[in-house]
């Protein structure tokens, strides 16, 4: 597998897990701890506020959104689902070249940086698998079973091939 595929493998991936996490969140009904699934909702939102973000970093055009943005489970389910069309559609058109290119940008802070593209796109992925963990452990206080998003789970589903 070329260089590029294995990323649109890695978004195919990321676009089911976080819309794993939008299901099993919805049906959480009347949790026993409510505090807890709103902050799973709040790093979920954070999830999709970052990849908007690297996505305008990779100047690819993009609506400006907060690397925290206020968003409910709806807005969060819909922005995966254009968030996931778009990384697709990004890397459909991406060659090995383009991922191996650097790229120049301020991070929040205003702090110029330059990477490798091929070092975001594994970045965005392991950042958004590191929030879908704390929403885990917020699923597991709230006393819910959390969205099973292990990548071979996704294999196992078909949902990445």
């Amino acid at each position: 597998m070329h260089a590029v595929e294995h990323y649109r493998k890695l978004y195919r991936y990321d676009r089911w897990a976080n819309g794993e996490v939008v299901r099993v969140l919805a049906s959480a009904g009347d949790a026993p701890s409510p505090e807890a699934v709103q902050r799973a909702v709040k790093l979920l939102a954070h999830v999709v506020g970052a990849e908007w973000t690297w996505l305008a970093r990779l100047s690819i055009p993009t609506e400006e959104t907060a690397v925290w943005p206020e968003m409910d489970l709806g807005q969060c389910g819909r922005q995966i689902d254009l968030l996931g069309n778009v990384w697709q559609g990004y890397l459909n058109g991406a060659s090995p070249a383009d991922i191996e290119k650097t790229i120049e940008y301020r991070n929040s802070k205003g702090e110029r940086w330059q990477s490798r593209v091929e070092d975001v796109l594994l970045h965005v992925a392991m950042h958004s698998a590191y929030h879908r963990g704390q929403i885990a452990l917020e699923m597991r206080a709230a006393g819910l079973n959390p969205a099973y998003t292990d990548f071979i789970q996704a294999t196992r589903a078909g949902a990445v091939k």
